[in-house]
């Protein structure tokens, strides 16, 4: 270059209207002075020569941007040279339309550096100059680490050094000039000129310049950060190693088919494929492929609706140009095009229904009274709890189908239906079983245990669908409740005991028994029996019933222990017969006779639920609901009545009559029936019956004829409680073993009346005449003189016979002969009135072998009396 000295080396470029400044000349490349000032104010010939008079040490600098009429200066570092940077960028230059506005860049005005670098400058036409800018970097080799650089990393591993390659100069930035040498630079080695000069600095317009700026960013080789707007989140592998539709068009799709239209293909150098325009204006926009690991796009100008400078995947940029950005709705429609693998399902982990205590099975047979646990066979290995069953409840009505099908498919257990809709099997804090009605918490609460439950939501991180566990909607239960029927097993009642079927065969597997609809939950464990009957066995346990548990109780008469020994067998053989049975009253001549073991024989055996003697019908009636709807003991026991209680209710004469018992029950709107298949007990002292109860009742007596009866002792078994606790399983399977050995025998029963319980009766006369037990039925005269009101009337009517014959009375003539014979009503005689009404509800029923006949006299307009004797003419 002609300039040799830095005062006319500012001469000519102030000539080319640039603003000067010094630089020291100590290697720092710092300006001189304060030029903060020159940012806006161009200097002045006056200030160059004092700047740089003769003999100064200094260098020469340009201040860029407005102040010196727009220029801007491209820098390319030495290792941007070296590396061949400069001319990967001129190729793309030349590749992508801007060929000549790069070769004016590089023939206006070039100065290389000490380092090895080319300063190029423009003046920018149509925009203002834009700041300093690295244009493009790399990540600097270990070797190339200074020792600062080392001890950066040793502090903070994560930090990241930087090799600038490409830069720019531009408004508040300035650069150092030809000639400057010396010790200006840390090198020693001069500025030198290479091509133009200040006066030929090409003029370019803002856009293109804007396009020369995006090629030399193409050329930046450190890893941009992908963003959420660019490339979806990583998921987590699908199980099966199967593909996300995303994940599936990231392999098959494109670059060309995905930037159709936007971009297109300009140069490939190696894998980096640069992008430009699709209708081929100003130079390249985008690179794909610098990382072949990660194939992503980074596009450089701000003028498309990519992000500048953010690496793209295939999938983030089809999901932007196509979906707005929104992945999920990308992921559906690329779905739709067959992408991804078939549409992905994640359902619930499996869940297995809580353990429960298996009992072991009995078999049929009487050795249980002459048990050996060595003679218990293996049982089957235990398979494990099943799998709960499960049901999709996103749409409430499919839900509601759902559940209703695996009730039908007997999935739920120890859910059963009766006439008040679904019920479970549960069991006290005594382990007495209860049948409990649910409502709709309990319902919900009972599925949530045995059902899993779930609605199906989108999987975000698959692109499919998921299940998420849920409980079902309140509203659900409460249509299932309400229905008029329900897809479950029956349940007719709860026995604690192995049972007689119809067949003649016996229940003794515990739970559910299809057959009869009866849920089997044994009071004490039921032992394993032999599968035949021998004549031993039975004698054993006619032995053990007779001989010693029931040897030494003093009944009144052998028809009381046949009584009793009729009640024992009677939950046994229940579901054998229909019909009612009576009311079985235990009662003594004193307190301590034994009444209470009597009821304990039945505790232990089968389980009792004991309920006192209500002081009124109405709450009578509350407790025998009560009873029937939620306990599930065979035996109910109403224990201890007062001394002398004369046991007389209409409510107790419907209970001993009707199968079916209806009521409603506390809470409950509808009314709700229950089969009536208990056996009733009351115990008491000196008790007797009225009116219709007296037929009802069946009579157990004892009488120790003894003072102190509770201190008798001596007796075989001992303490009678103790002992049961023992041997109640022994006892069951006695029992069990008496009725096996009558139904073997052919089931024969003795043909008795006793009106609505003559089925019964005549069965345990069959059982007990095959037992040669004596005394069944035998006391009927005796229950008689225990009816107080029948007593009554009978004499009353023999009274009124032996008085006045066949002759029709009266009620006042009849009351005023027979006062010490007519019935009293709490000690006090009735009116004439009150004993017509009496006499009314009373005609034509015997009382022994009389009765009361009605004879209306017309002529007076009266009702008269008179009394007919069976068989008498």
């Amino acid at each position: 270059m002609p300039t040799t000295t830095l005062r006319d080396a500012a001469r000519e470029l102030h000539d080319a209207r640039l603003c000067v400044i010094p630089i020291r000349a100590n290697g720092e490349k710092a300006p001189a002075l304060k030029w903060t000032p020159y940012k806006v104010n161009r200097s002045t010939p006056e200030e160059h020569d004092a700047w740089f008079r003769a003999g100064r040490d200094a260098g020469i600098a340009v201040v860029y941007g407005e102040v010196s009429g727009a220029v801007e200066m491209i820098e390319f570092e030495g290792l941007a040279v070296r590396e061949g940077v400069l001319d990967e960028v001129t190729e793309i230059m030349q590749a992508s339309g801007l060929g000549d506005v790069w070769a004016a860049i590089q023939t206006g005005w070039a100065t290389e550096t000490p380092s090895g670098g080319v300063h190029y400058r423009v003046r920018l036409d149509g925009a203002p100059v834009p700041p300093n800018t690295k244009l493009a970097v790399r990540l600097a080799r270990e070797d190339e680490y200074t020792p600062e650089e080392r001890q950066r990393v040793a502090e903070k591993p994560a930090c990241r050094i930087v090799r600038v390659l490409i830069e720019t100069r531009g408004e508040g930035g300035y650069g150092l000039v030809e000639p400057s040498g010396g010790t200006v630079h840390p090198s020693g080695r001069p500025y030198v000129r290479i091509a133009g000069g200040p006066d030929s600095i090409p003029t370019i317009a803002a856009e293109y310049m804007e396009a020369v700026r995006e090629v030399c960013r193409m050329v930046d080789a450190v890893p941009r950060p992908e963003t959420a707007a660019s490339a979806p989140k990583n998921s987590k592998p699908l199980p099966g190693g199967g593909l996300r539709p995303g994940e599936d068009f990231e392999h098959r799709a494109s670059w060309e088919e995905i930037l159709s239209g936007i971009f297109r293909p300009i140069r490939t150098a190696g894998s980096t494929t640069y992008w430009g325009w699709a209708d081929g204006t100003r130079g390249a926009k985008a690179t794909t492929g610098r990382d072949p690991a990660a194939d992503r796009l980074y596009v450089f100008t701000t003028s498309s609706d990519f992000i500048p400078e953010v690496p793209y995947t295939k999938f983030g940029a089809w999901a932007l140009l196509n979906h707005g950005g929104d992945y999920q709705a990308a992921a559906r429609a690329l779905r739709a095009q067959g992408y991804g693998d078939p549409t992905p399902h994640r359902g619930l982990a499996p869940v297995s229904h809580l353990p429960v205590q298996r009992a072991s099975p009995p078999t049929d047979g009487a050795l249980a009274i002459q048990y050996d646990p060595a003679q218990e066979p293996d049982l089957p290995e235990d398979p494990g709890p099943a799998a709960l069953p499960e049901v999709d409840i996103t749409n409430e009505a499919d839900g509601l189908d759902g559940l209703l099908a695996v009730m039908a498919a007997n999935q739920l257990p120890d859910l059963y239906k009766r006439s008040g809709g679904p019920c479970w099997v549960t069991t006290d804090d005594q382990g007495d079983p209860q049948l409990v009605q649910l409502g709709a918490d309990n319902l919900r609460a009972y599925l949530a245990d045995h059902v899993q439950t779930y609605t199906v939501t989108d999987d975000k991180e698959t692109g499919g669908t998921k299940a998420v566990r849920a409980l079902v909607n309140p509203r659900t239960c409460s249509t299932i409740l309400g229905r008029r029927d329900w897809p479950l097993r029956k349940i007719t009642g709860v026995v604690t005991s192995p049972v007689l079927r119809r067949d003649g065969s016996l229940i003794t597997a515990p739970g559910y028994d299809p057959a009869t609809g009866l849920f089997l939950h044994p009071r004490v464990k039921v032992r394993r029996l032999a599968s035949e009957l021998t004549p031993e066995s039975l004698a054993r346990a006619k032995d053990i019933v007779l001989g010693q548990m029931l040897a030494d109780f003093p009944w009144q008469t052998p028809a009381d222990r046949a009584n009793f020994l009729g009640a024992l067998l009677t939950p046994i053989i229940r579901p054998y017969f229909d019909g009612t049975t009576p009311m079985f009253v235990i009662t003594a001549t004193a307190a301590g006779s034994g009444k209470s073991l009597l009821k304990d024989i039945f505790q232990y055996c089968y389980g009792t639920a004991s309920t006192p003697w209500p002081e009124n019908d109405a709450e009578l009636r509350k407790a025998i609901t009560a009873q029937l709807y939620t306990t599930g003991q065979p035996v109910v026991a109403l224990d201890n009545l007062p001394n002398g209680h004369v046991i007389k209710s209409p409510i107790l004469s419907a209970l001993l009559t009707e199968e079916i018992w209806r009521d409603r029950v506390l809470g409950v709107t509808a009314t709700v029936s229950m089969p009536n298949d208990r056996l009733w007990v009351a115990t008491g002292n000196s008790l007797r019956a009225g009116g219709d109860n007296g037929r009802r009742i069946w009579w157990v007596r004892l009488d120790p004829n003894c003072p102190d009866p509770d201190q008798r002792d001596g007796y075989k078994v001992g303490d009678l409680r103790p002992w049961l606790r023992a041997n109640a399983s022994t006892v069951v399977a006695a029992l069990v073993t008496l009725v096996r050995s009558w139904a073997a025998a052919g089931a024969p029963t003795v043909r008795v009346r006793k009106g609505d319980y003559s089925e019964w009766a005549s069965l345990i006369a069959g059982i007990l005449d095959h037992l040669g037990v004596l005394g069944w039925m035998a006391d009927q005269d005796d229950a008689r003189a225990l009816d107080d009101e029948s007593e009554d009337w009978r004499m009353f009517l023999e009274a009124w016979r032996d008085a006045f014959g066949d002759r029709a009375i009266a009620t006042g003539e009849a009351l005023g002969a027979l006062k010490e014979y007519v019935p009293t009503t709490r000690d006090d005689p009735p009116t004439a009135k009150q004993l017509g009404h009496w006499l009314k509800s009373r005609q034509g029923r015997y009382y022994g072998t009389h009765k009361l006949t009605m004879v209306p006299d017309t002529h007076r307009k009266q009702n008269l009396w008179r009394v007919d004797v069976h068989g008498a003419r």
